[in-house]
């Protein structure tokens, strides 16, 4: 099972050309099943699509190619930076780089909480959490529960949905980290360009291939870099999360 990770289209950095990244879902729409996670059997061909933090972009323009070519997604966001609406214009929002997108939230550089709830009550999105203020999990001062639970319950309340999967920050997490995500969460995911028997994942951990920066629609899949991607999860069965 494949496991992908997305943040922008159109922005400086970690993201991708528009017109790739439409050719990339329409490859994916005629190639893989997509789906949310699940401990079901899986169709033949599964993929899981990821992207991270709740930029405006997504819904400005992903969300419209997930209908589109019939896609589902996850969406991974920190409610820290959620308003609930926003009456600030498309230039505004689209209009700053990626570096400074978190300390602008208050101009609506994320999805507003109105927007998430349209989303998630179509059958294309499914919002996660990526913790409640985007902090590596590993930093001495975190306040762990806070992270883990808060963002969880805040996304419940305001969309009432449940929640179940949790992304982790700059995918940084160790197995005390991990222990604790698992009082809350069903299902998990890190970075680590691996591929994964079924939402199990490797060692408890579901691995995305990064999908930012893409020169092409198919290049991910190439037999070459799929090869590639087995062979670091096989290592990591054996050596564990480390």
């Amino acid at each position: 099972m494949i496991s992908m990770m997305y943040h922008h289209v159109g922005s400086d950095r970690c993201s991708n050309d528009l017109e790739i990244f439409e050719q990339h879902l329409a490859y994916i729409s005629k190639n893989f099943t997509t789906l949310f996670p699940t401990l079901d059997e899986l169709p033949k061909k599964p993929i899981c699509l990821v992207f991270d933090d709740g930029y405006y972009d997504f819904y400005k323009f992903i969300y419209p190619l997930l209908k589109k070519y019939n896609l589902k997604a996850l969406l991974a966001v920190t409610p820290k930076y959620i308003l609930d609406d926003t009456d600030k214009d498309d230039a505004l929002r689209l209009g700053f780089e990626h570096n400074d997108l978190f300390k602008e939230y208050k101009n609506a550089t994320f999805c507003t909480y109105k927007e998430l709830q349209e989303m998630s009550q179509s059958s294309f999105v499914q919002v996660v959490s990526h913790s409640y203020s985007h902090k590596n999990l590993l930093e001495n001062d975190v306040d762990l529960e806070k992270e883990l639970l808060k963002s969880k319950e805040l996304i419940e309340q305001k969309l009432g949905t449940k929640v179940e999967s949790f992304v982790y920050p700059f995918g940084k997490y160790n197995q005390k980290v991990l222990d604790e995500t698992m009082k809350y969460y069903k299902y998990s995911f890190r970075i680590g360009n691996g591929v994964n028997k079924d939402f199990r994942g490797v060692n408890g951990v579901i691995y995305r291939i990064d999908g930012d920066f893409l020169r092409s629609p198919d290049e991910i899949f190439s037999l070459k870099n799929m090869l590639r991607f087995i062979f670091k999860t096989f290592i990591k069965n054996i050596v564990g999360n480390r």
